[in-house]
């Protein structure tokens, strides 16, 4: 038989989420799927499988590698999956435009007063 292991401790063990509740909520609410198909916390993934993992703005297309019996070093959770090659090139995309469009603070006069917090906040929703 081959090795296998419930999604939800496979996503806390590869170091996908920090705790084993969280990535049962995110299996629960959609955010994980299993060779396409939407999944239950208790379903077992095994070697092979492919997961797409949604944490918002980010997706990553995952192929799993092996499981783990218990959580280890990041080092050693990254043998555990392969990340696809387009799935990498469109997160560092993403990346790269979320942090081109930030606003920068100029905080060499003070911090900013209410009304101006304000006007920031409205001038920001209006794109």
């Amino acid at each position: 038989m081959a090795e296998q292991q419930r999604i939800d401790k496979w996503l806390w063990c590869a170091r996908f989420f920090k705790t084993r509740t969280m990535a049962a909520d995110a299996v629960k609410n959609g955010r994980v799927s299993l060779n396409g198909q939407r999944a239950k916390p208790s379903r077992n993934v095994q070697k092979d499988d492919q997961l797409k993992i949604e944490k918002p703005p980010f997706e990553q297309d995952i192929i799993v590698l092996g499981v783990a019996k218990q959580r280890q070093s990041a080092a050693h959770a990254g043998e555990l999956y392969q990340e696809s090659a387009e799935s990498i090139a469109l997160r560092e995309d993403l990346a790269t435009k979320i942090k081109a469009s930030q606003v920068q603070e100029d905080t060499r006069f003070g911090k900013l007063t209410k009304k101006e917090r304000r006007d920031r906040e409205n001038f920001k929703r209006t794109f």
